[in-house]
C-alpha cells in the first residue's frame, strides 16, 4: 500500500496538512509525490526541504525540470520556458537561502523519472500513447525498453514530463499528475488515476492510496490561502 500526492507547486501549508491527514489514517504508509514540487504557490524551497525531511520520494515534474536546467545549463531547451511558468515565486522563495539552491536541483535531478512498483507505475505525466509506437509489442513494464525509451523522450511533448494526451494501458495502474483535474479522475481505458486537483488554483491538493493495482482511497485537503498569490 502507498499513497500519492499530486502536483504541489510551492504550496508548503497544504501540503503539509495533507501529509499530517495521511499519517494519522495510515501511519507506516510510503508516501510519494508525482512531482512539480516548485512554482507558482509561494514556498518552493519550504516545500523541497519538508518534503526531504519527511522522506517523501518523487518523481520529477516538468516544472522542476525547467528550473534545474534554466539554472544549470541555461542552453538547454527544456529550461528556456521556465521564466514562463511561474518561477517567480520559487525564486523569491529562495531569496535567504541561494546557498540551498545547488543541493536542492541535485535532488531534483537524482530522483527517478518514474517508480515502477507492484501496487502501480508512478510517474509525472504518464507514460502516453503514443509511446507505443516505440516499444516492443511484447515489452513488459520492467523492462530496458521502456526505460531506454522514457529517458530518450525526455523533452517530447509526448514524454513522460509533458504528455496531455492519451495514456497507454501498460497492464498496470498508473498514477499520474500535470493534467489538471478538478477532481481525481480514473480512466479505465488508460487505467490510469489522475490526482493534480489544481492547488495552486485554489481547488485542492489531492492524495490516492493504492493497493494491489486498486484504488482505495482519495484524501484531499483545500488549498491554504496562505499558499498561492491573489491572482492565481
Amino acid at each position: 500500500m502507498v499513497a500519492v500526492i499530486g502536483d504541489i507547486h510551492g504550496c508548503l501549508n497544504t501540503l503539509r496538512n495533507l501529509v499530517e491527514q495521511i499519517r494519522q489514517k495510515y501511519p507506516s504508509i510510503e508516501i510519494f509525490s508525482v512531482g512539480d514540487l516548485v512554482d507558482r504557490g509561494n514556498f518552493s524551497y519550504e516545500v523541497i526541504e519538508f518534503i526531504k525531511s519527511e522522506k517523501i520520494k518523487f518523481t520529477a515534474g516538468n516544472h522542476d525540470y525547467m528550473m534545474y536546467y534554466f539554472i544549470k545549463h541555461p542552453n538547454h531547451e527544456i529550461g528556456k520556458p521556465w521564466p514562463y511558468n511561474g518561477y517567480e515565486t520559487t525564486l523569491m522563495s529562495y531569496n535567504e537561502h541561494f546557498d540551498k539552491m545547488n543541493e536542492h536541483l541535485e535532488v531534483i535531478i537524482n530522483h527517478p523519472l518514474y517508480y515502477n512498483l507492484d501496487e502501480c507505475l508512478i510517474s509525472h505525466a504518464g507514460i502516453s500513447k503514443y509511446m507505443k509506437n516505440l516499444l516492443p509489442n511484447d515489452f513488459e513494464v520492467n523492462s530496458s525498453e521502456l526505460d531506454e525509451v522514457v529517458h530518450s523522450n525526455i523533452n517530447s511533448e509526448d514524454g513522460i514530463l509533458w504528455t496531455r494526451g492519451t495514456l497507454l494501458n501498460i497492464g498496470k495502474l498508473q498514477v499520474v499528475g500535470h493534467t489538471i483535474k478538478k477532481d481525481v479522475i480514473y480512466s479505465e481505458k488508460s487505467n490510469a488515476i489522475y490526482i493534480d486537483t489544481g492547488v495552486y488554483l485554489g481547488n485542492k491538493l489531492s492524495a490516492v492510496i493504492v493497493e494491489n493495482g486498486k484504488l482505495i482511497e482519495v484524501l484531499q485537503e483545500k488549498t491554504h490561502h496562505n499558499d498561492i498569490r491573489p491572482n492565481y
